[in-house]
Formats: C-alpha cells, sequence, structure tokens
C-alpha cells in the first residue's frame, strides 16, 4: 500500500511530540500494526542471522 508523505515543521519540541500523538491516535489499529511490521523488517531483515544462538548452551 503506497502512502501519501506528509511533512509538518514544528516550532517546539512539545508542539512535534503532540503531533506524532494524533498521527498515532488517527491510524487505525490494522495500520498501525503493518507499520510496526515495515520497520521491523527493515531493522531485522529475514536474512539476518539469529544473535540469540551464540549464547545457548550446547
Amino acid at each position: 500500500m503506497k502512502r501519501s508523505l506528509v511533512v509538518h515543521k514544528a516550532n517546539s519540541f512539545k508542539e512535534a511530540d503532540e503531533w506524532d500523538v494524533q498521527q498515532q491516535l488517527a491510524m487505525t489499529p490494522q495500520e498501525r500494526f503493518d507499520a510496526v511490521k515495515v520497520l521491523r523488517e527493515r531493522v531485522y531483515p529475514k536474512d539476518a542471522k539469529d544473535v540469540r544462538a551464540c549464547h545457548r548452551t550446547r
């Protein structure tokens, strides 16, 4: 799903935080879930090694 880019230039950190909260509240639960999925796949791609493996005892 392609989303449009929205830019907001805040005049203070407080205003930026409030805008972030409003943006998140405006999203449906499914949209929030989809955003988390995209971010998780960017940080931990499917071909990434499992770092927990080195800590397992044999």
